[in-house]
């Protein structure tokens, strides 16, 4: 039997959200992402790759049953990536999202991991890296193929 994830791809990243209205324009207005679906305390995004969700937590407790239970501000509780081509494209990616008034924690930077990452969050503090790997490649790869 061949096991779950590797035979089901992700194609879901859904953020818990306290405000799907301010949550929906950070991704809209300061990323560029394209609304494809809304429904009272949801809405989902286009953009390359896996679709974005968001999700306001009360809105998921009250229909679903699960926790309602909030980390405090500034806790990061998950981590969203992109890979980029190179480190040239983080520094120009970073260029752009800033102009757009995303705000980050610190300019782009090359890190022991052998990778050029910059981070910023969304407003309920999800995180999120913009990274490419540097000459070499990644490190640590356990079945490079």
């Amino acid at each position: 039997m061949t096991a779950f994830a590797q035979t089901n791809p992700i194609t879901d990243i859904c953020f818990l959200v306290e405000d799907i209205d301010k949550a929906s324009a950070f991704y809209v207005e300061r990323l560029g992402f394209k609304p494809r679906r809304r429904a009272p305390g949801f809405a989902d995004f286009k953009g390359a790759g896996v679709t974005l969700a968001l999700w306001e937590i009360e809105h998921i407790a009250e229909n679903t049953g699960v926790s309602s239970r909030r980390a405090p501000p500034g806790a990061h509780k998950t981590c969203a990536a992109i890979e980029l081509a190179s480190p040239e494209q983080v520094d120009a990616a970073y260029a752009e999202l800033k102009a757009a008034g995303v705000l980050f924690h610190a300019p782009p930077q090359d890190y022991v991991w052998n990778a050029r990452c910059v981070y910023f969050a969304d407003p309920d503090d999800n995180l999120w890296e913009i990274y490419a790997w540097s000459a070499g490649g990644p490190i640590g790869d356990i079945d490079p193929q």
